[in-house]
């Protein structure tokens, strides 16, 4: 769906730092799939580009109805997110499965298993922030050698009750590539990351591990009501976003 709604935007470098979520409501697992109970769902949409939130909030408006298989969303509203103070612990919940391996780490099979409780886990994901961070010309080599901080701490009261109830927090998940699909694990979990500020800012805006421009890795702060942080958009021709902020699209 977000790519269909920005497929006329041509920045390439730009969309390997948006990032989105699954559509959130309340639902249900049936035999045949994943049904939404809820007469309304929302979209967590972010990019550190201030042209690309502005295109898609408009493309999305643009639009009388969004079809995906056989739901069809009416666009209603929506709200920017105004970028919360990050220290350098902050705890996380993944609002979208988190992937720590892809093509950058070849050698790895992608949908082997890796605790989340061992220094693999977190080493992976530095090499992976590190190089989408330089990769993306914001940070001098001097400031991407200041980041050396960082470590990945799962919650381990969540993990114990996943594993005493016999669920799961890992999974494999398809990821659509140009002409062919590539199977990968994907980790849903409360964590903790210690790391630099901007390191902080980075990746609550830009997601999280690997393919996040697919809608993999997005976060959120943990324990935190998210709607104190809202503030109405008013759709009209003429708009200024800030960069790095979030938007949140509820259609019904």
């Amino acid at each position: 769906m977000v790519s269909d709604i920005l497929k006329e935007h041509t920045d390439k470098p730009a969309w390997e730092y948006l990032n989105f979520s699954g559509l959130k409501g309340q639902t249900k697992v049936t035999p045949g799939g994943l049904s939404f109970l809820s007469s309304k769902v929302t979209l967590v949409f972010s990019a550190s580009s201030k042209g690309l939130v502005e295109e898609f909030i408009h493309n999305v408006f643009q639009r009388d109805t969004i079809r995906l298989d056989e739901m069809i969303l009416v666009p209603e509203s929506v709200a920017i997110e105004e970028e919360p103070a990050l220290g350098e612990a902050v705890k996380y919940v993944c609002i979208s499965p988190l992937i720590i391996a892809s093509e950058r780490i070849a050698q790895l099979d992608l949908k082997k298993f890796i605790s989340p409780e061992i220094d693999t886990f977190s080493d992976l994901l530095y090499e992976s922030t590190m190089s989408r961070m330089e990769h993306s010309g914001l940070y001098s080599p001097q400031q991407i050698q200041d980041f050396f901080k960082f470590q990945v701490v799962p919650d381990d009261s969540y993990l114990d009750k996943i594993k005493h109830e016999h669920k799961k927090f890992a999974r494999i998940y398809n990821v659509d590539g140009e002409g062919y699909g590539e199977e990968v694990r994907g980790y849903t979990m409360p964590f903790t990351l210690f790391a630099h500020p901007e390191v902080q800012h980075f990746v609550f805006n830009s997601g999280l591990g690997e393919y996040t421009y697919k809608g993999f890795g997005m976060i959120d702060l943990a324990d935190e009501n998210f709607q104190s942080r809202l503030t109405p958009y008013e759709i009209k021709s003429e708009v200024t976003i800030q960069s790095n902020y979030r938007s949140r699209e509820k259609v019904v």
